[in-house]
C-alpha cells in the first residue's frame, strides 16, 4: 500500500487505495487487491454504509511518502511543496538528488541546488517526463 484516500461523497464514501511493488502493478494486482480488501471492509464493516473502492498504482505522478520513495526516485524530476517558505518559496521543481540525514537536495534546470528538510516537506510527487 502506497496510500490511502478517505472522501465523503453523495450517497456514500469514496475509498481510493494505491499499491505499488517493484517491477510495476498490473490489472491483475489490482483486481486481486480490490477482491480481498472488499472482502476485509465488508466483514469488518470498518466503513459505515455504502462505499466506492478503486484500486490502482500510484501513476507517472506518483507522491513520494517515504524515505524509500525518495531513494528509490533519486535522479527524477520532482515536484515539492512545503509547509512554510524556505529561500523564499514553497514550491520548487527539480531533479532528485539525495535524501540524507533528513535533507532532500533537488537540483533546479538552471543548475540551482536546494537542500530541504523532509520534515517541513507537505507535498512531494514524480513531474511526468516526456
Amino acid at each position: 500500500m502506497v496510500q490511502v484516500e478517505l472522501q465523503r461523497q453523495r450517497g456514500g464514501w469514496f475509498l481510493r487505495y494505491f499499491i505499488d511493488r517493484p517491477g510495476g502493478v498490473t490489472l491483475d494486482d489490482c483486481q486481486a487487491a480490490s477482491r480481498q480488501l472488499g472482502i476485509e471492509l465488508d466483514v469488518e464493516d470498518l466503513i459505515p454504509g455504502r462505499y466506492t473502492l478503486e484500486v490502482s498504482s500510484p501513476g507517472l505522478d506518483r507522491p513520494l511518502n517515504t524515505e524509500e520513495d525518495f531513494r528509490r526516485f533519486a535522479g527524477k524530476l520532482v515536484i515539492i511543496h512545503t509547509y512554510e517558505p524556505i529561500y523564499q518559496r514553497r514550491h520548487f521543481v527539480g531533479r532528485l538528488r539525495s535524501l540524507e540525514a533528513g535533507i532532500v537536495t533537488i537540483e533546479d534546470a538552471g543548475g540551482g541546488r536546494w537542500a530541504i528538510p523532509r520534515s517541513i516537506i507537505s507535498k512531494a510527487r514524480l513531474e511526468v517526463e516526456l
